[in-house]
């Protein structure tokens, strides 16, 4: 197995854990959070899903000076319509993934723009899957504080 392959099945693993997870959450505990600083449990969702289009841009070194979401002014109605919304651009990114060699894996430099560190573009893209994966353990506890069934993940 490539490193590319590999990479993408951790992508698709992840997700569908948090796919999992996410569909545990019912409607009207979708505006629930544990704090008013912290992200609403569909805020959650999408921000995860909508990092793909980010990623997407960020990997193929595209400009991200104005930088704007299609989820922009998109109201929040199920998880389903959330997922759909989303499954282009995770296509998107996963062919971007999938087109990158293994030199370029390690010898392209990636700066993320958030805090400007250079990094190689495999090590970048492992830390992509550390994002949602941290995401799915606060989701966990979102449900936990909720009082909600927590579906297994560990399959």
């Amino acid at each position: 197995m490539t490193q590319t392959e590999l990479l993408i099945l951790n992508f698709k693993e992840i997700r569908r854990k948090s796919i999992r997870l996410w569909k545990g959450l019912p409607v009207s505990q979708y505006n629930w959070r544990p704090d008013e600083n912290a992200m609403t449990a569909i805020q959650m969702i999408r921000h995860v899903l909508e990092a793909d289009y980010g990623w997407d841009i960020i990997i193929n070194q595209g400009d991200m000076t104005n930088y704007k979401t299609p989820w922009e002014n998109r109201p929040f109605t199920s998880v389903n319509d959330e997922l759909e919304f989303a499954e282009p651009f995770r296509k998107k990114f996963l062919e971007s993934v999938r087109q990158f060699s293994e030199m370029e894996l390690n010898e392209t430099k990636i700066i993320h723009p958030g805090n400007g560190k250079k990094k190689p573009l495999g090590k970048y893209l492992l830390r992509i899957g550390y994002h949602e994966s941290v995401h799915a353990g606060q989701f966990l506890s979102y449900l936990r504080a909720m009082e909600i069934h927590r579906p297994e993940i560990w399959d």
